[in-house]
């Protein structure tokens, strides 16, 4: 049975030593919360990091052993790729950029190293266990890589990814040196996930200006498959945190809590100690709102818990000392006998005194300068049963999106943040009920649960979306079956696309002209009198009727718009207007005037934009943005703008390669057809052929043909095979 493999950097259990052996404890976290469902279901594995680094191969075992028990897989870290890996690349070069503190990253050639490593053997450990038909699934910023390195190994796997933090925006992600390899292990998955559609759109952004790859719609197409990119916004398991507020241990804690407090009202702070969180300007802020407004001294207490993490890093080290001296300024300021304005802990709390907290506080604030979702704000309003609390949110974090109830800031601007914890302080008890319940509507809709089933639905659409343009090789029995349905046919024909099927491209497009080779094999074909062999190409009429003119074939030239049964003269297949050219040319000109190496063809009835011998990384920036510009034009002037093999042309919307050939199918039903072609234009074509037909797509790209071969020596080889038959 196939079996849902997920992979992150941590497991959802850490391991600590102890006095009395190893002990085990629950990772918190909502990743570990959602994903309990999945993993600990049928053959389910979970493959991760334990949380400790091991020396001794006894421990080892007996972890793996221990683990394996609960549907769990360890990748052992060394101390060295802990130190390089996790504290170096992941955490100072990808945390600080993605979280746009671009300043703090450090680019160490050395961290890279170990970070594609460490990426390589969580591979290895995926291939452990992974079987075909398996589905595995990518979680964050720490495995950018094993997408990519998964997909080498299973081409035809099932992959996800998803990114718990902020993609940054293209000026800022460029700046990393190893940009293009982190995209390349990215798109390794079939589908790739963010908390938003900024987060989303920034990737996108990223992918068509560093990678090149064409997108429409939020797929990406790198040639081979299509890759989805979406926005599906984390929840919490809301009826966990309901059902712990409702516990009448947490009434009792309660009490507890509000008899210390008396009548102050509770302002609660949650965060891990990090430069992203914001936590400084939340301290000014609420020393600024007990400055300027003292008639609230004395009526509010800030609960600010802040969650060890790195300390030991220089970074983190000056921002613990600088929230000391804050909140330590703060209090001697202006605390009395009977009042300390900031409770402040730094520490881990259990999830019972964090539910308790939240029950207890009548603001929450959560105000981070950066934040890819942060699950504090909704865990908070669906810890308030009575529905009453005001929470003040940053717009800088992702669920700013859902949750526009709640009071939105922006962090920098100490003065609207005064004032938002000022208008917390004295909203209307109605208000804050109604806040509330639109926020935990959604929150309560959109839980953890909806989140992991939404991901798995869009992963298996794309798979499914996959596999319906897929071809397959055509086979040696394949080939043989081919020629036998040929052998047998009285009527046969065969639609033959030029450029990249019958020859191989040229800098120079009138350099392609046709060999010894290809005109022999042409005339054999042509020459059997059950043969129809037309030639279906975008090239102009002139050229074809130069190179293949004098062979016994039909043309059909321009993608359709001229066609010539052999021994009769060119036909217009449609009526058509060339007189759009006049606007179009000039934008071409300008565009050939800014890329050199491009030139422009000009056939009857379309413009062709050529990018050959176009430096790559500029030919694929100038023909997206051409193409851009020109789908926009296009549609109010009956145009369409088709991608072609290092070309772009421009023709009118009712030529295609398809349109003109039902014109032969129609004129001659044949017992045996044969398609071949290469690129994008030929897919018309493809379309409208029966599902019985033999239809061949030169090169790896998907395509609507049911066969694909690697080059144009094979048809050639197909083409010589076919002639052998008569003979």
């Amino acid at each position: 049975m196939p079996k849902t493999i997920i992979i992150s950097n941590r497991l959802p259990i850490k391991v600590q030593r102890t006095e009395n052996g190893l002990a085990y404890e629950t990772s918190e976290g909502g990743l570990a919360t959602g994903l309990g469902s999945i993993y600990k279901t049928d053959d389910n594995i979970w493959i991760g990091w334990p949380g400790t680094f091991f020396t001794d191969a006894a421990e080892q075992d007996q972890v793996t052993k221990d683990l394996s028990e609960q549907s769990m897989q360890p990748v052992f870290l060394t101390e060295s790729e802990i130190r390089d890996f996790y504290e170096g690349f992941s955490n100072e070069t990808l945390w600080p950029s993605f979280h746009y503190f671009s300043q703090y990253a450090v680019y160490d050639d050395s961290y890279w190293e170990a970070y594609q490593q460490v990426n390589r053997k969580f591979c290895q450990a995926v291939m452990e266990h992974a079987q075909p038909g398996d589905t595995i699934w990518v979680h964050d910023y720490q495995l950018l890589l094993l997408p990519a390195l998964v997909r080498e190994k299973l081409p035809d796997s099932t992959i996800g990814f998803f990114q718990h933090i902020p993609f940054p925006s293209f000026e800022v992600f460029r700046l990393l040196p190893w940009r293009e390899q982190i995209l390349l292990g990215m798109l390794g998955a079939d589908l790739v996930g963010f908390h938003t559609y900024d987060d989303a759109r920034h990737f996108l952004s990223s992918v068509s200006r560093i990678v090149g790859w064409s997108i429409t719609q939020s797929l990406i197409d790198n040639g081979n498959r299509q890759i989805m990119v979406d926005a599906f916004p984390m929840g919490i398991d809301y009826e966990k945190y309901a059902s712990l507020a409702a516990s009448e241990e947490m009434k009792e804690k309660l009490t507890e809590y509000r008899e210390a407090l008396h009548d102050q009202k509770v302002m609660l702070s949650i965060d891990r100690l990090d430069y992203s969180k914001g936590i400084p300007q939340r301290l000014r802020a609420f020393e600024l709102l007990l400055h300027e407004h003292p008639e609230f001294r004395e009526k509010i207490t800030l609960f600010m818990l802040v969650v060890p993490s790195r300390d030991q890093v220089e970074k983190y080290r000056e921002l613990k000392e600088t929230i000391d001296e804050l909140v330590g300024r703060i209090n001697s300021s202006y605390r009395t006998i009977t009042w300390n304005p900031i409770q402040y802990f730094y520490r881990s709390f259990p999830i019972e005194e964090l539910s308790a907290l939240y029950a207890l506080a009548d603001i929450a604030l959560v105000t981070p300068m950066r934040d890819g979702m942060n699950l504090v704000c909704k865990e908070f309003v669906a810890s308030k049963l009575d529905q009453k609390g005001v929470l003040i949110l940053s717009e800088m974090a992702g669920a700013a999106r859902e949750l526009s109830d709640a009071l939105l800031i922006n962090p920098n601007d100490l003065g609207k943040l005064v004032q938002a914890m000022r208008e917390a302080m004295v909203m209307p008890e109605e208000e804050q009920k109604l806040r509330i319940q639109h926020m935990q509507a959604i929150i309560k809709h959109y839980d953890i649960h909806h989140w992991v089933n939404i991901f798995m639905n869009r992963l298996e659409y794309i798979k499914l979306k996959q596999m319906s343009m897929a071809t397959q090789y055509l086979s040696a029995e394949e080939r043989d079956e081919l020629l036998e349905a040929y052998r047998k046919a009285n009527q046969r024909i065969l639609f033959l696309d030029y450029d990249g099927t019958l020859t191989s491209f040229t800098n120079n497009p009138q350099h392609a002209s046709p060999d010894e080779e290809l005109l022999q094999v042409l005339g054999c074909l042509a020459q059997e009198e059950n043969n129809k062999v037309v030639i279906i190409s975008g090239r102009d009429r002139a050229t074809l009727e130069e190179w293949l003119g004098h062979l016994d074939v039909d043309i059909i030239a321009e993608h359709g718009v001229w066609g010539r049964a052999r021994g009769k003269e060119w036909q217009m297949l449609h009526q058509l207007s060339s007189g759009w050219k006049k606007e179009i040319r000039p934008i071409l000109e300008l565009l050939v005037s800014r890329t050199p190496g491009s030139f422009i063809e000009e056939k009857d009835y379309s413009l062709v934009w050529h990018y050959r011998k176009v430096d790559p990384g500029l030919g694929e920036l100038r023909a997206r943005e051409l193409s851009n510009h020109l789908q926009y034009l296009a549609s109010n002037i009956n145009l369409q703008v088709m991608e072609g093999n290092k070309v772009l042309e421009i023709k009118n919307v009712e030529v295609n390669k398809g349109l003109a050939a039902l014109n032969w199918l129609e004129e001659h039903p044949p017992g045996f057809l044969l398609g071949i072609g290469d690129d994008r234009t030929d897919e018309d074509m493809f379309k409208i052929m029966p599902k019985e037909a033999y239809t061949i797509k030169v090169g790896s790209k998907r395509s609507l043909a049911r066969f694909n071969v690697d080059n144009t020596k094979e048809v050639r080889l197909l083409l010589q095979a076919m002639c052998a038959v008569e003979e």
